[in-house]
């Protein structure tokens, strides 16, 4: 016989925010912003390191037409920060600056084994794996 802990019962599985913890979940679709305050696109998903459980990348989408032809580009987690008033997070670069980063292939199916430093640089930011 399975032995349930009876506090816990009937509770709600899923995690609820709080104020400094979000479930990735919320965090996919999330609107992202530039240094100029103009909408770059959003957060696609999120790549987490297996085992050690940190964020590698956040993949920001955008570039097509309502997710139909979307460019994807990883960004290292620590370039971005949430803005509670635009309810989205905010990137100290513009579109045009993104647009030159490092880009995911789908075609390439080493592309972050063989592209994550340079991710990295160019961003400005120590890899995750440092």
């Amino acid at each position: 016989m399975l032995h349930q802990n009876q506090s816990t019962q009937g509770r709600d599985p899923y995690v609820k925010d709080t104020p400094t913890l979000i479930a990735s979940d919320k965090v996919e679709g999330t609107a992202v912003y530039g240094a100029d305050g103009k909408r770059i696109g959003s957060i696609q998903r999120i790549i987490l390191e297996k085992r050690g459980g940190r964020v590698a990348y956040a993949v920001l989408s955008f570039g097509g037409f309502w997710g139909i032809g979307d460019d994807y580009y990883p960004l290292p987690w620590e370039k971005l920060r949430y803005d509670e008033e635009l309810d989205g997070y905010r990137l100290d670069m513009t579109k045009e600056q993104v647009e030159g980063a490092p880009r995911y292939r789908d075609d390439d199916s080493d592309w972050y084994k063989n592209n994550g430093r340079s991710v990295y640089d160019y961003y400005g930011v120590p890899p995750y794996w440092m």
